[in-house]
């Protein structure tokens, strides 16, 4: 019997090292932000100062495109700092098989933004909002305006996505206490929250999520596992039914969702990265520059995803030590 023949570099699955197909592509477009929070970006961080351009960004997505990515995702740093992403979501939006486009911010463009950034082609907004109190978001952030936070939310829900998630990241003794008022400002402009167990990268202290889904039932809010579409293939939040909507809770700590990971991550300077917990990467924007066809790029990306761990290790002792910031990886 002949052996089967090699798979073509720029065709599809994308797998990885444990056989996971990877269908989503989380793309940072810078590692800067205008906030510099405390569990994701620490004082000392001075960001990358060769970032891909829209022309970059466009070649790389293609390549993933052709091995079967369907989803993007542009994230930061703060995406929305960048004076070109209407450009970058632009070009992104129209490259062949790519079917969904989306954005993290923190919305402190958004009011402004909102609705050239669905035009551009993006469909889905995820806002991170970890408080509704000042206090606590000088606590949380000393630099940016919470105000502009707010506005840009009420925009983006005025501008008519298919889908808007409000992510908080939950700490223990910061805004842990705020989570019904923060479910309840999401519900009333149509958004689901999402609430997230804070990761080793930067200070505080995370709330798992068991207790906190307990907290809330105690506190009189009717919690009910959700039997529909949700699960893996939308992504690592588990969703309950409230009576104004879904509440979705990400658990990196305590749930592990790495069996089902399906994401590749690339940073800013086009740097790939197999994997949110580690420090290994493929340079790939020294190929585009160097001259690099679309099969050595595939290639390249396929090396990588063979390095790729089976789970991210947060939890192994000083784990924290051996990674980058969020902020420098994209989350």
């Amino acid at each position: 019997m002949s052996p089967a023949p090699a798979q073509a570099p720029l065709s599809p699955p994308l797998k990885d090292a444990q056989g996971r197909t990877m269908t989503y592509l989380r793309l940072s477009v810078t590692d800067r932000c205008n906030f510099r929070c405390t569990y994701c970006s620490p004082a000392s961080w001075g960001g990358k100062k060769d970032l891909l351009s829209p022309e970059e960004f466009e070649r790389i997505v293609s390549v993933f495109a052709a091995m079967g990515i369907r989803r993007v995702r542009l994230t930061g740093g703060e995406p929305l700092i960048r004076p070109d992403i209407l450009e970058v979501a632009r070009r992104i939006a129209a490259v062949p098989g790519i079917g969904h486009v989306a954005i993290t911010t923190n919305a402190s463009h958004l009011a402004r933004l909102a609705g050239p950034l669905r035009e551009a082609g993006v469909s889905q907004l995820n806002i991170s909002l970890d408080t509704l109190s000042e206090a606590t978001f000088r606590r949380i952030s000393k630099q940016g305006d919470l105000a502009s936070v707010l506005a840009g939310i009420d925009a983006a829900a005025a501008a008519g996505y298919a889908s808007l998630k409000l992510n908080v990241v939950v700490m223990r003794g910061v805004n842990d206490d705020e989570v019904p008022q923060l479910i309840a400002h999401a519900h009333a402009r149509g958004m689901t929250p999402r609430f997230i167990e804070l990761m080793p990268f930067g200070q505080g202290t995370p709330v798992p999520t068991a207790e906190l889904v307990e907290k809330l039932r105690a506190g009189g809010l009717p919690l009910v596992e959700d039997e529909g579409p949700q699960g893996l293939a939308a992504g690592p939040a588990r969703y309950w039914r409230a009576p104004g909507g879904l509440v979705g809770f990400i658990s990196p700590l305590t749930q592990n969702f790495c069996g089902g990971c399906n994401r590749v991550r690339v940073a800013s300077n086009g740097d790939l990265r197999s994997c949110l917990g580690g420090r290994a990467q493929a340079p790939l924007h020294a190929l585009i520059r160097g001259g690099a066809t679309d099969e050595e790029l595939a290639l390249a990306i396929r090396q990588a995803l063979g390095d790729k761990p089976e789970g991210h290790r947060f939890t192994e002792p000083g784990a924290a030590a051996a990674l980058l910031p969020m902020m420098g990886i994209g989350g």
